[in-house]
């Protein structure tokens, strides 16, 4: 383990917070807002603990696999810590756990609150919820390994650490060009859709905060109503831009190089759109023909609600808790499923839910003739077979973290749907779930020990779980593993 260079590279995770603090500064400047200070101060206490870390650069640099899944684990949970400091100091959230849970919240793009009227908070401590999601959608490690000096060439062990998906490679010959264009076309989109709003007609300070938690697919809102607050054209543009920030970047660099053939053919875009738009139109014929809702009413709700649980936002133009029966569980089943690997989505990924699938087809051709042999392909190419082995690995563990935190916060003694979905949401880094804790209510009813659960869950969720189960592993610290 090298720990010298794992100190080092926290020093600049810390300084990284240090200088986006002064971002909602800034903000605070502009409006005159005194609480704003504390950015101020905060920025300068964690650059110096920093600075201290990265004064001198290891002579051994290289991360390999096992360091690196420390070091991302690590690193999410520090600047969790300092970024929430700015909350606790301000009195903008008076408790620390509180504080933190919020944090922990934007960094892994959850979008779980424990703020009942974020109106309330200065628009500098808004701008900065909304912040730490759009540097977490992408990861902070894949926005340093665009910036700082290389680690060693073990750049892709971070990325992997971090990066959400059945497998991340390189989409250019070297990681930090990889990092730099994913970096390109998040920042494109965002920016897009600054814009789109800004025509529909929201404010642009609504339209900057709403944008970088849309793209970065973590649904913090700035309005006590969600979406609920702004025109009907956009929530559109919400919508529209929720559905594109679930696709894998891939197929984007694809355009982007004229690789129109090879985009299209993404069987996880096309598994995508299908069960996307699928459950759009089961949404819309459940809501018009039971729910009440006329068909453009029903439409747009449909259309933003899907995208927003599909792809982990947790965003809220209804409250889809009064939904029909059926709605409500399609919006479930959607939470479970996630997007694309390769996009800001949280979930098991629609890239896994496709192996397992064929994994399921295989098997059963294999029932029926066993002397038959069938290799399982992601478009056109054979799935290696540690790829097949850490998708199911990563379901089983997926699934057996569900259980023990929904055992956990039931201790709280609220109902089964309140735990279930709680649990569902911070694991799957959604936001709102169903009954108390539902869009129009938040996670503030939860004990400190609920809410360190379901914080565990939210880290574990945005990193795939692999990171934090190394992380606290003792034979990661056995000096001879």
């Amino acid at each position: 383990m090298n720990y010298k260079m794992i100190f080092y590279f926290i020093g600049y995770v810390l300084l990284t917070v240090a200088v986006l603090m002064l971002f909602p500064l800034l903000v605070a400047v502009w409006y005159r807002e005194p609480s704003g200070i504390i950015f101020l101060y905060c920025s300068v206490a964690i650059a110096c603990i920093g600075g201290l870390l990265t004064r001198m650069k290891p002579e051994n640099s290289a991360f390999y696999a096992k360091d690196s899944f420390v070091v991302t684990a690590l690193s999410w949970i520090v600047m969790s810590v300092a970024g929430s400091l700015p909350f606790y100091f301000s009195s903008a959230i008076p408790r620390f756990t509180d504080a933190l849970f919020e944090c922990v919240s934007g960094f892994t793009t959850t979008g779980a609150s424990i703020l009942p009227e974020v109106e309330c908070l200065p628009n500098c401590m808004n701008f900065w919820r909304c912040l730490t999601q759009l540097i977490g959608g992408m990861g902070v490690i894949v926005f340093m390994l665009a910036l700082i000096p290389s680690t060693g060439g073990q750049d892709l062990y971070l990325m992997k650490a971090e990066s959400p998906g059945v497998n991340v490679g390189k989409l250019v010959p070297k990681v930090k060009k990889t990092a730099f264009y994913l970096y390109t076309i998040y920042f494109a989109l965002t920016s897009l859709m600054i814009v789109g709003m800004v025509i529909a007609g929201a404010p642009v300070f609504d339209s900057i905060c709403t944008s970088f938690t849309t793209t970065s697919t973590g649904g913090f809102g700035i309005r006590n109503t969600s979406l609920g607050a702004y025109p009907v054209a956009v929530q559109y543009v919400v919508a529209v831009f929720l559905f594109f920030s679930g696709i894998n970047y891939s197929f984007y660099f694809y355009l982007a190089i004229r690789r129109f053939k090879d985009a299209f053919k993404m069987e996880e875009f096309l598994l995508y759109s299908l069960i996307f738009w699928g459950a759009v139109i089961v949404i819309l014929l459940t809501l018009t023909k039971i729910g009440g809702y006329g068909m453009e009413e029903g439409f747009r709700a449909a259309f933003l609600q899907v995208g927003s649980i599909m792809t982990t936002a947790g965003f809220s133009s209804v409250d889809f808790d009064q939904w029909p029966s059926l709605a409500k569980t399609i919006l479930v089943m959607l939470m479970f499923a996630g997007g694309c690997a390769g996009s800001t989505c949280g979930g098991i990924k629609i890239s896994r839910l496709g192996i397992y699938m064929k994994t399921v087809r295989k098997e059963i051709r294999q029932l029926c003739h066993p002397r038959m042999v069938k290799v399982i392909k992601v478009d056109g190419k054979p799935l290696p077979h540690n790829h097949l082995r850490s998708a199911n690995i990563f379901l089983i563990s997926y699934l057996f973290i569900f259980v023990i935190s929904l055992l956990l916060v039931s201790v709280d003694n609220y109902d089964f749907t309140t735990n279930f979905t709680a649990v569902a949401s911070a694991l799957g880094n959604i936001g709102p779930g169903l009954s108390m804790v539902g869009p129009t209510k938040n996670f503030a009813l939860y004990s400190d020990f609920s809410k360190i659960v379901l914080m565990f869950d939210m880290i574990a969720g945005r990193l795939e779980i692999f990171p934090l189960l190394v992380l606290f592993s003792p034979v990661t610290w056995k000096k001879n593993s």
